[in-house]
């Protein structure tokens, strides 16, 4: 990653799992970010200690409350780091935050289904809305016609589970819920790649791996890759972007995933 900064970048789900991660190696960098925003549901809560004592230590650390669900937390998210950064842009939003619910083809429900949607395929939506005047004002700010995540971009951490040509793992989970709305994740990031591309953002899906988490654990498997391992992948891919690879699909060792 030599070479590459990425100047601010906001995480959703940091409390945890990836999220967290991301935001532990962001910070530890040889040239960290000006800022991480780290969008968290309850910041003083329980669940995110592991982020107060870190920005204890890092002042370039902000923890923004966040609720991905609520549009008015979205709202008053976008008008907080927009405050923080001072007129400039933002360079990279992860859309990190998801949820699982581990139910089969039989036992799913409506509510289910709709809650899961909710987070993990429109909340990415309403967060780019939402952010996307920083982003291209980052865009804007950055010299060249090129496209990269240290000029402005957004990352949808998806997952394999979406690809409906690769179809990975039912025989462990079905978890029909999730894979649906991981593919509709898919096709927002398309989307999102067509739509934005006159701005100068690119677009792109991460397939994170099946990583060791609360989540990545829930179907009482250990899953072969560690936080660590995922995360400075990921990071590693991204700061390798360019415009060839907006709108594509990759996992965290950089390789194409199927649609």
């Amino acid at each position: 990653m030599a070479g590459v900064r990425f100047h601010s970048v906001l995480v959703t789900g940091a409390n945890r799992g990836i999220g967290l991660g991301l935001v532990q190696h962001l910070l530890g960098m040889p040239s960290p970010p000006q800022w991480v925003f780290a969008g968290c549901r309850d910041p003083k809560g329980q669940r995110a200690q592991e982020l107060q004592k870190l920005s204890s230590k890092h002042p370039n650390l902000v923890i923004v409350p966040l609720e991905v669900t609520d549009p008015a937390s979205i709202k008053a998210a976008a008008a907080s780091v927009g405050e923080r950064l001072k007129g400039s842009g933002l360079n990279l939003l992860i859309n990190n935050a998801a949820i699982l619910k581990a139910n089969s083809l039989d036992t799913e429900t409506l509510k289910d289904m709709s809650e899961v949607y909710t987070t993990n395929s429109i909340a990415p939506l309403l967060l780019s809305q939402a952010f996307l005047p920083l982003l291209k004002k980052a865009a804007q700010e950055s010299p060249g016609s090129g496209m990269s995540c240290s000029k402005a971009a957004i990352a949808n951490v998806s997952s394999i589970g979406g690809s409906i040509s690769s179809f990975t793992g039912w025989d462990v989970m079905e978890i029909v819920s999730y894979r649906c709305s991981k593919a509709a994740l898919n096709m927002l990031t398309r989307c999102q790649s067509m739509g934005y591309r006159e701005h100068g953002i690119l677009c792109v899906a991460l397939h994170p791996g099946w990583v060791q988490t609360d989540m990545g654990s829930s179907a009482g498997h250990v899953p072969p890759v560690t936080v660590d391992a995922s995360v400075g992948g990921m990071l590693k891919v991204l700061s390798s972007l360019s415009e060839k690879d907006t709108g594509t699909f990759l996992d965290w060792e950089g390789n194409v995933v199927p649609w």
